[in-house]
């Protein structure tokens, strides 16, 4: 059975011509890059398994198209289990005290309660995302080097590292951004700590990577 009229010739009577196909816009295949490029990974607690072997890798990105991509397609914060932690660092930069990135900065640490892995978790961990693919700390979103987010019993993580605890400037402003961004209650603190490389591995090691 036909599934449509079949087309008439050009000089039968009543011919129409075909439709003129619309003009492609080009923003729907344009991609907007982004400043960096960007790791997402991701760590389960497995107790029989070492640290690293722990870590994986999820999908690497460098334009806004892909980051949305990947977001929509993975779980939120909240549904993940005890134990497990998503990490957003540049590109060459591997979430861990060691790295050379890493070993002389530090991180603005919030915790959450346990009402807010359900309220606030999910929301606050997306802005992170946000602000750092968005170079939203100005000339200070050089001294990023990523975002964690862990999820704990006794409450859930988000810290942004950064790579020079000496940067005193340019740690402020990220720290004085960043929670207005967030728009957290002022009860709410975000504090500053630095990275110390041997300390944390020993926490690595019964697997507690935040």
């Amino acid at each position: 059975m036909a599934t449509s009229e079949p087309r008439r010739s050009e000089g039968e009577e009543g011919a129409t011509e075909a439709p003129v196909a619309a003009v492609a816009n080009p923003e729907q295949y344009i991609k907007h890059p982004l400043q960096n490029r960007w790791a997402l990974w991701y760590f389960k607690n497995d107790k029989s398994k070492s640290w690293s072997e722990n870590l994986r890798l999820i999908a690497k990105f460098d334009t806004v198209e892909d980051f949305w991509a990947l977001y929509n397609h993975i779980q939120q914060p909240s549904k993940l289990g005890f134990g497990c932690d998503y990490c957003l660092f540049k590109d060459g930069i591997k979430p861990m005290w060691e790295d050379d990135r890493n070993k002389l900065g530090g991180r603005w640490l919030m915790t959450l309660s346990k009402q807010q892995r359900h309220n606030d978790l999910d929301r606050y961990w997306m802005e992170t995302l946000l602000c750092l693919i968005g170079e939203s700390f100005d000339e200070a979103s050089e001294d990023i080097c990523g975002a964690v987010v862990n999820i704990r019993h006794k409450g859930d993580k988000i810290a942004i590292w950064t790579g020079n605890c000496q940067n005193r400037e340019a740690i402020m402003t990220i720290g004085q951004q960043y929670k207005e961004r967030l728009n957290v209650p002022v009860k709410l603190v975000i504090g500053l700590k630095r990275n110390h490389p041997i300390c944390y591995r020993k926490q690595d090691t019964k697997n507690n990577s935040g």
